[in-house]
């Protein structure tokens, strides 16, 4: 991260959907179809048991992740950061920061799910993830390509 760039994470609220649809709409190329819509944002804030959390750099949303609780696991569902904002270990943090949340509300294991071809299985596997499954063709993007989602897991 540079030496200037000032990143402040906290939990959103519903107030928070537009600009996270913003940073959402900025980090996920519409052609694999991994963003969600506002409406599936918004039910994260009626079940229990879920968080999403924004990145903010000088007040503006530059990054977000939503995860859940299942039981002793914990999921993340999505994480993104504005493209201007990537390699400046805002992913980190934000990795960091559910890790941390999943911790403190009783989660021992760590999952997560994505395209296969995505750039941000290194921050992945960099923060110890292995990969533990496969789906094949579990992306159907708007290009009209089918991709390979794969599963990753924190090991104990």
């Amino acid at each position: 991260m540079s030496a200037d760039l000032k990143v402040t994470l906290r939990a959103a609220e519903p107030q928070d959907a537009a600009a996270v649809m913003d940073v959402m709409n900025a980090a996920f190329d519409p052609r694999y179809g991994e963003a969600w819509t506002q409406a599936q944002l918004m039910t994260l804030f009626a079940v229990p048991g879920t968080r999403l959390a924004l990145a903010l750099c000088d007040g503006t949303a530059v990054g977000f992740y939503a995860a859940r609780l299942a039981g002793p696991e914990s999921e993340l569902l999505l994480l993104g950061v504005v493209p201007a904002f990537r390699r400046q270990r805002i992913g980190q943090l934000l990795l960091s920061d559910w890790l941390t949340w999943a911790r403190a509300h009783g989660a021992a294991d760590y999952f997560l799910e994505m395209r296969a071809d995505n750039d941000a299985r290194a921050l992945y596997v960099h923060a110890g993830f292995v990969q533990c499954g496969l789906r094949r063709d579990y992306y159907h993007g708007l290009d009209g390509k089918n991709r390979d989602a794969v599963t990753m897991r924190l090991p104990a």
